[in-house]
């Protein structure tokens, strides 16, 4: 974390509104708040959280990632 008002507190937040907005909000025109809030709910869980690549785990998704250390941890 930086200190208030720097410059790099958002950044994460900012990166993950971005992408949202990209891959979710852009894709169509919403009728309601419920049912864009629950488009949001289900990106998140299904696909955001779950599947993304992640550079900080070597471009692999969080499931890849968990996969490997199982499998190294259950080879050990």
């Amino acid at each position: 974390m930086g200190r208030v008002a720097s410059s790099v507190d958002n950044t994460m937040i900012e990166s993950f509104w971005s992408t949202m907005q990209r891959e979710l909000q852009d894709t169509k025109t919403w009728s309601t708040r419920t049912e864009l809030a629950s488009a949001i709910s289900e990106w998140i869980e299904a696909w955001y959280n779950p599947r993304r690549r992640h550079t900080s785990l070597g471009d692999l998704a969080p499931a890849e990632f968990e996969a490997l250390h199982t499998a190294a941890t259950a080879a050990a």
